[in-house]
């Protein structure tokens, strides 16, 4: 019980309210925004979208990781006015809108209509977008977005089969998704401090502007966003910007009676890893893991959006995962070289394309905890929304952030199950062994 909550005898104990709720528009970043607050003190339990109200329990931070990043606008802003609802008996003093750091979104994408329904939940009168991440050399300068040395237009990303990034310009991608006009914090706002940055969103404000592209080259940026943000009542972007939250609410007393979080549970059994990004990392990763004398089983795009062939090329590849698992970890992937993913893509269509496979994937990996797999390592953020999904989970609870790409949960329930998911993009090279073997 925390130093809040008050009950008469007998009755049912109170919850006080979140001190902080975010809407992440995936599981894998989801998972990795829940874990920085454990890292930071912070309990901190993810629900999925099938989470109910009663699944947050009484740590002072929740995340809710939706499966939301491609999907259309409509069913987006459906999906978190269902988080909302979900969150709204615990009336969250500060909501979050986590997604990805190289802002996965096209003009038709939905960011800016989720912003849109958050802004009106909440009543704010203005929010920033941040979605830069130094520590994987993803930055924000001048509102345009670069990854290493190179604006976001002219990396790997311009391929995205889903969200290719052809314009650098955050300001211009946001104001292609919203009403509501958009401006710019300058990265010489932010060196100036806090105060500058209070007054440059009064001036913005005051100008009927409310929202803003944030700039942010470096972690002292970050540092001097988050202390900006802290009170607002909404704030939206990566999860680095999130991470400084936990020390300004400790030096102030917010978590004053929360207890700190307390360590994962160790799950035994069988191992799997579950694959469905197409990311050069993930390859890497998997060749790594084959080199360890593990099985990788491949399922063919191609077979999976053949309505003749799906089903017995997913029952095929399930039979070969349950029949190596006696001798250890298996893998069972959809990754692919990008241009033969693109031609299924070109032949089915994008969207018949993904669905195909995480249909397919989600299937597999309900099998294999039918047979006993209680550990998983899942590749992809929709493909760790389709699992999850098809295994029925709501809850989790958090382990602290190792890495970018290395983050721990544990399913709630009689039966939990430990899962390591991540983006496609990150993680070392040998982490799927290794996160097997950490349970």
């Amino acid at each position: 019980m925390t130093s809040r909550q008050t009950s008469r005898p007998g009755a049912p104990r109170p919850l006080p309210p979140l001190v902080f709720a975010g809407i992440a528009d995936d599981l894998t970043g989801g998972i990795e925004l829940a874990s920085l607050m454990v890292r930071g003190g912070v309990a901190a339990r993810l629900l999925t979208a099938r989470g109910r109200t009663e699944d947050i329990g009484d740590a002072p931070a929740t995340v809710i990781g939706l499966k939301v990043r491609v999907a259309p606008k409509a069913a987006a802003v459906a999906a978190v006015r269902r988080a909302l609802a979900v969150l709204a008996p615990r009336a969250p003093r500060q909501l979050f809108q986590k997604y990805c750091a190289t802002f996965d979104s096209t003009p038709r994408g939905n960011i800016g209509p989720i912003a849109d329904v958050l802004m009106a939940a909440t009543g704010a009168p203005f929010t920033a977008f941040c979605p830069a991440f130094p520590e994987v050399d993803r930055t924000v300068y001048a509102g345009h977005l670069f990854a290493i040395d190179q604006l976001i237009s002219r990396s790997p990303k311009r391929h995205d089969p889903l969200t290719p990034m052809r314009e650098p310009d955050l300001v211009r991608v946001l104001a292609a998704q919203t009403a509501e006009t958009v401006g710019l914090i300058r990265h010489q706002v932010l060196a100036a401090g806090p105060e500058a940055v209070a007054a440059k969103v009064a001036a913005l404000t005051a100008a009927g502007v409310r929202y803003a592209i944030s700039d942010a080259v470096d972690e002292a940026d970050l540092a001097c966003l988050a202390a900006a943000s802290l009170d607002w009542r909404l704030m939206t972007g990566g999860s680095s910007v999130a991470v400084y939250y936990p020390d300004l609410w400790r030096a102030r007393g917010d978590l004053a009676g929360y207890a700190r979080p307390a360590p994962l549970p160790k799950v035994t059994g069988r191992s799997a890893v579950i694959a469905g990004s197409c990311a050069e990392r993930t390859a890497a990763q998997l060749a790594a893991f084959a080199e360890t004398g593990r099985p990788v089983i491949h399922l063919e795009a191609a077979a999976l959006v053949d309505p003749a062939e799906a089903e017995a090329a997913a029952e095929a590849a399930l039979t070969a995962a349950i029949a190596a698992l006696p001798s250890g970890a298996v893998a069972v992937a959809t990754t692919a070289d990008p241009a033969a993913v693109a031609a299924v893509q070109a032949r089915a269509g994008v969207k018949r394309t993904a669905a195909a496979i995480e249909r397919a994937l989600g299937r597999i990996a309900g099998g294999l905890a039918e047979a006993g797999v209680t550990r998983f390592v899942i590749a992809g953020g929709e493909t760790s929304g389709a699992v999850l999904d098809a295994l029925g989970v709501r809850a989790l609870e958090v382990g602290p952030f190792e890495a970018p790409g290395l983050s721990r949960a544990v399913s709630t329930g009689a039966t939990p199950i430990s899962f390591h998911l991540k983006s496609g993009k990150l993680g070392p090279v040998d982490m799927f062994a290794r996160a097997l073997s950490e349970g």
